[in-house]
C-alpha cells in the first residue's frame, strides 16, 4: 500500500460555495496517473489510520482501496492524504484529491451548496456523548451545565447546540481543531464530556490513558450518514464511486466474498453473474472492465468483510452491525440492484 502522507496547507474554510465549478474526466485522469488520490481523516482508528510504517487501514481507507481496485485493478494504487475537517471540502473542490472518504456526514447544505456529490453511505452513525464514569450521570439529559469537548468545523457543533436548546439546558463548549485534540482535552480533564459520532467515540475511547474509566451514554441525538464524496459536474466519476460501494453491498447480500469470488464465477444465479461480470455489461457502461467487482471483492472484500475487519465485534472498537446490517438482517443497508 502506498505510504505517502502529505501535509495540506489549505484554506481553513471548507464551506466556500463552489457551485458551478466542474472538473470532469476524473476517471481518465486516475487511469492516466495510475494512482487514486484519496482524502482521509488524520488518524481515526477503525476508519482511517496509518500504522508506524505508514500503512493505512480502516473502513474509509478500504472504501477508497475498493475504488482503486475497480479502476486500476490494484487496491494498493492509492495516495492517502490526511485532512482536517476544515480542510477536507476545499481539498476536493480544488482537485487536490479525487475522492473524499473521511467520515463525512451527508447533509442538505453540503450536498447542494459546495459543488459536491455524496455517492452513498458506507457507515450509518449518530452523535453521542462519552463521559468519565465518575461524573455520575447515566443520561445525556443530565448534562445541564457540563463542559463539553468538541471538534470545530463539524455537524457535531450544530447538533449539540440544537439538543441543548431543545431541552432547555446549557453547556460550555471547549473547541479543538481535530478529533484527536478533543479526545486529549477530555483525557486531560479539560471538559466533562466528549461528543462526536458514536463510532468515533468508540475509536477515541481506545486511545484514552484509561479507557475503562469512560463510557458512552445511551442517547443518540442525530442522524449521521457517512460516505464518499466527489465533485459535481463529473457524472462518470460519480457513477463509478457510487457503484463500487453498491457493488460491495450487493456482494454481501448474495454471499460473494473474498474467499469464494473465484468459485462464484461459475454461479447460475443471474444476480451473482452480473456482480462478477460473467453476464451483462455493468463494467462497460461505467467505463470499467466487466469483471471490475472481482478485483474489488478479491482484494478488499464485500461490505460485511470491510465492516468486520475494521470496526466489528472482534476489533478494538467492538461495534455491532446494528443499523449497518443488511436490510434482510434488520438493518438499513440497501443497495440498488446490479441490472
Amino acid at each position: 500500500m502506498k505510504k505517502t502522507i502529505i501535509t495540506m496547507g489549505l484554506a481553513a474554510s471548507g464551506l466556500l460555495a463552489f457551485a458551478g465549478t466542474t472538473q470532469a474526466a476524473t476517471l481518465q485522469d486516475v487511469k492516466d496517473d495510475g494512482e487514486l488520490r484519496c482524502g482521509v481523516s488524520n488518524g481515526l482508528p477503525g476508519f482511517s489510520q496509518p500504522d508506524n510504517d505508514g500503512n493505512w487501514a480502516g473502513i474509509d481507507v478500504d472504501t477508497c482501496r475498493a475504488v482503486a481496485a475497480a479502476v486500476l485493478g490494484d487496491a494498493d494504487a492509492v495516495e492517502f492524504i490526511p485532512l482536517t475537517a476544515a480542510e477536507r471540502f476545499t481539498a476536493l473542490q480544488s482537485g487536490e484529491i479525487d475522492v473524499l472518504t473521511r467520515n463525512t456526514t451527508w447533509t442538505t447544505t453540503r450536498d447542494t451548496s459546495l459543488g459536491l456529490n455524496f455517492t452513498g453511505t458506507n457507515y450509518y452513525d449518530g452523535q453521542g456523548f462519552l463521559i468519565k464514569k465518575d461524573l455520575g450521570v447515566d443520561s445525556a439529559y443530565s448534562l445541564d451545565g457540563a463542559a463539553i469537548c468538541i471538534q470545530a468545523g463539524t455537524t457535531t457543533e450544530l447538533n449539540l447546540a440544537d439538543f441543548f436548546r431543545a431541552n432547555d439546558m446549557e453547556y460550555e463548549a471547549v473547541v479543538f481543531d481535530t478529533s484527536e485534540a478533543s479526545a486529549q482535552g477530555f483525557d486531560n480533564n479539560r471538559c466533562d464530556v466528549l461528543t462526536s459520532d458514536t463510532s468515533q467515540l468508540a475509536a477515541l475511547k481506545t486511545q484514552l490513558s484509561d479507557p475503562d474509566s469512560a463510557e458512552i451514554l445511551p442517547e443518540v441525538i442525530s442522524k449521521e450518514p457517512l460516505g464518499p464524496v466527489v465533485r459535481q459536474g463529473d457524472d462518470e466519476w460519480f457513477n463509478v464511486v457510487k457503484w463500487v460501494l453498491f457493488g460491495q453491498i450487493n456482494a454481501e447480500e448474495y454471499g460473494v466474498t473474498s474467499e469464494n469470488v473465484d468459485d462464484m464465477m461459475d454461479s447460475d444465479n443471474p444476480s451473482v453473474q452480473r456482480i462478477v461480470g460473467t453476464s451483462g455489461n455493468m463494467g462497460e457502461i461505467l467505463g470499467l472492465d466487466d469483471d471490475f467487482m472481482v478485483d474489488v471483492i478479491s482484494q478488499v472484500g464485500n461490505y460485511g468483510e470491510m465492516f468486520e475487519r475494521n470496526v466489528g465485534p472482534d476489533t478494538p472498537l467492538g461495534l455491532q452491525r446494528g443499523t449497518n446490517a443488511l436490510w434482510t438482517e434488520g438493518g438499513v443497508l440497501y443497495a440498488p440492484p446490479f441490472r
